[in-house]
């Protein structure tokens, strides 16, 4: 499995073939602006909730790819009235796609849409890939003890907010990596502005005294998982 890191908290997964996007927020984000969004084409779109910052480029990609946006019921309505039907779900369920299953699971988070618009709640999601490889993208979300849930989930990799200020920091995605009983993390949701800026260095040096392995790739590379 591999992912392509695009800032901010936009990750595409890519597993048999298939292309999995997370939150596209790509050409607002001026750390992405050598990314070409039009030749960026997955084949689902997950979103974990709706703030500008995690869905400014999702009508855009899902118009020319055709992708499958899977995301909370509120959002795939408010998708709905724009012509883009999403295939909703809620905390908790489960579904069976091509690629494997998805779990909508809980983050401590707010949600709205840009237009000001219900959102729902905020999400993350556990992705059991056909391919074996368990993967659990984190959404926005504060350090909650929901996430003990996850510990006998055999996950492999761990996409954790590690931000601070909006989301959980470097210190609690530590403690959330032992929650839920994964070593190997992808951080994501810093740098994009100022309030969310890190030490790199320091990230590194306090995961890997936790006995974490704390991946940070650059904007438009990729990371094999």
């Amino acid at each position: 499995m591999k992912a392509i890191y695009y800032g901010q908290s936009t990750v595409e997964l890519e597993t048999d073939g298939i292309k999995i996007l997370f939150d596209p927020f790509i050409t607002p984000n001026e750390l992405a602006k050598h990314i070409d969004v039009s030749t960026i084409t997955p084949h689902y779109i997950l979103l974990s909730h709706g703030h500008g910052d995690h869905v400014a480029d999702l009508v855009a990609i899902q118009k020319q790819s055709g992708a499958k946006v899977v995301c909370i019921a509120e959002i795939a309505t408010w998708l709905g009235k724009q012509g883009i039907e999403a295939h909703g779900m809620n905390i908790g369920g489960s579904f069976n796609f091509d690629f494997g299953r998805v779990k909508m699971v809980n983050a401590i988070h707010s949600s709205s849409m840009p237009d000001g618009s219900y959102g729902g709640n905020p999400a993350g999601f556990v992705i059991y890939s056909n391919e074996g490889k368990n993967i659990y993208f984190a959404g926005d979300t504060a350090l909650t003890y929901d996430m003990k849930l996850l510990e006998d989930e055999n996950l492999h990799w761990s996409i954790l907010p590690i931000g601070d200020n909006y989301t959980m920091g470097i210190d609690d995605a530590i403690k959330a990596a032992d929650f839920v009983n994964c070593k190997n993390v992808m951080g994501v949701h810093y740098d994009s502005f100022p309030v969310i800026k890190i030490d790199k260095e320091q990230a590194h040096s306090k995961f890997i005294k936790a006995g974490l392995n704390l991946q940070l790739p650059d904007i438009g590379t990729s990371l094999e998982l």
